[in-house]
């Protein structure tokens, strides 16, 4: 398929992802994890407080992407509608009809025709109960997981492009350059992480770029190692000694030549990686370190569990979610390293 869209692929990738595929639980597990992924990044399509369509006297509406007012349904407010109120709910049915997502609250909404007091077990309106005010479960495990993977994916890609380059120019240059970085390095892994986060969230109010900012501070120090490594290891090999011979710049000979060896031993840590990002995120939010209140949150579903523990659907759920995504990512990455094993042979 690669080779009838011109793109051209070595043996030694082919190889490689050959062997990807020969790790079934790996393989499996990475379209897993693309597909609860892939529906997640469609939250708003399948869990909302709005319909995904409309028919109102001959017209359509698409609500799940355009605000409505209550007028525009013969209603009496200039407001934007609520669908979920029984009084334009019956107007509309009169003169046409609703399609809602599958779970009919979004992250934020609150059931107030709960027939216990919040939280709520599963039932047929909430198929995984309610959290302690009221919102439903499932919807904000769906946006939770959204916000999570988004945010890991962001903090693994940022701190690696960082972590890479430190670690490229460290082990290229060696002598004092690697010197007074490793120096560096040890001053700055002995901040403590924690503390600082309280400190800024005592100054500004947590949110997703803040925590982004912050984390990306300490988490680019994980490649520099592995990468630092490669580089000492091949800036004495032939290659580069010809390309330096032949007045290529450094620059060039670090990124064209040295970092896709380098490369090899970051890909296989990428996973794991992204599966500590997910887990920070998780542990701030669960502390209350973590996103402002409301946001859709696994960690914050772990806290209520905690909180609430005649409510063991809030704790169940949130474990479940959590620990799934991490152990798919854990295999994938356990395949991935297989794959760029050079003594791993296919079976």
């Amino acid at each position: 398929m690669p080779e009838r869209l011109g793109i051209h692929i070595t043996p030694l990738t082919r190889r490689r992802f050959a062997q990807f595929r020969a790790n079934r639980r790996g393989w499996w597990s990475l379209w897993s994890f693309m597909l609860l992924f892939g529906l997640s990044l469609g939250a708003e399509l399948i869990a909302n407080d709005r319909p995904l369509l409309v028919k109102y006297q001959g017209a359509f509406y698409f609500p799940v992407f355009k605000e409505y007012a209550e007028t525009d349904f013969g209603g009496v407010f200039p407001s934007e509608a609520n669908y979920r109120d029984p009084f334009l709910a019956d107007l509309i049915e009169q003169n046409g009809w609703m399609l809602w997502p599958p779970v009919r609250f979004g992250h934020k909404t609150v059931n107030y025709n709960l027939p216990v007091p919040a939280p709520a077990p599963p039932s047929a309106d909430n198929w995984l109960g309610t959290d302690d005010q009221g919102r439903d479960v499932l919807a904000r495990l769906i946006y939770g997981l959204r916000i999570s993977v988004l945010f890991g994916l962001l903090l693994t890609l940022t701190s690696s492009i960082i972590g890479v380059a430190a670690g490229a120019v460290q082990g290229y240059f060696g002598g004092k350059v690697d010197l007074l970085f490793q120096r560096f390095l040890e001053i700055w892994g002995g901040l403590p992480q924690l503390f600082i986060l309280i400190i800024v969230s005592s100054v500004v109010t947590p949110g997703f770029w803040t925590l982004l900012l912050v984390l990306m501070l300490f988490s680019w120090t994980s490649l520099v190692g592995v990468v630092r490594a490669e580089f000492l290891r091949a800036r004495n090999f032939d290659y580069v000694r010809a390309a330096r011979a032949l007045g290529m710049t450094d620059g060039r000979i670090m990124f064209k030549h040295m970092l896709p060896n380098a490369m090899v031993a970051t890909l296989t840590f990428m996973p794991f990686i992204l599966s500590g990002s997910i887990v920070a995120l998780t542990a701030l939010d669960f502390l209350g370190l973590g996103l402002p209140p409301g946001s859709a949150s696994l960690g914050d579903l772990l806290r209520q569990g905690k909180d609430n523990l005649q409510a063991p659907w809030l704790g169940i759920a949130g474990f479940v979610v959590v620990a799934l995504m991490l152990s798919l990512l854990v295999f994938v990455g356990e395949a991935v390293r297989d794959a760029f094993d050079p003594r791993k042979n296919l079976a």
